[in-house]
């Protein structure tokens, strides 16, 4: 049985928009842009405190460089968060990668628009095979992994 987020819809600029949901990670909300091109979900390293609710694990270094976001060798961190929510979806353990998102955050606030605590990406959307209805503004995402 699929679980049912609702889409946050921020228009950017004059055409262009950007697909927002709410998620849970660790019990605290999460604001998280959708983004079926990302290959990773990230979260952002400035907004990891609001996350625990005493200090923030230490961070190991990622091996692997992440791609995109404006650079190809984008160093990153990474740790393992006890339960990420999305909807009904429980993830327990989720390893984390931790980028510097400031500079998205910088352009969200120059067009008065709430930060982004971090980017749900295609590791989570195609493993538990999300489908973004676009006129209802939902997502739906199996409590299960599907096959890909």
């Amino acid at each position: 049985m699929p679980s049912h987020l609702p889409i946050e819809v921020v228009p950017i600029e004059a055409d262009g928009y950007h697909l927002v949901v709410m998620v849970e990670v660790n019990g605290f909300p999460a604001r998280m842009l959708v983004d079926t091109g990302a290959s990773r979900s990230v979260f952002d390293i400035n907004r990891l405190q609001g996350f625990f609710k005493k200090d923030i694990p230490e961070l190991e270094e990622n091996i692997q460089k992440s791609t995109g976001l404006g650079t190809r060798d984008m160093q990153s961190k990474a740790l393992y968060l006890d339960v990420l929510k999305i909807g009904e979806l429980m993830i327990r353990r989720y390893p984390a990668v931790v980028l510097d998102l400031s500079h998205v955050n910088q352009s969200y606030e120059e067009l008065t628009l709430a930060p982004i605590d971090g980017v749900l990406g295609s590791d989570i959307l195609m493993k538990y095979g999300a489908r973004i209805d676009y006129r209802k503004r939902l997502m739906r995402i199996n409590l299960r992994r599907v096959r890909v």
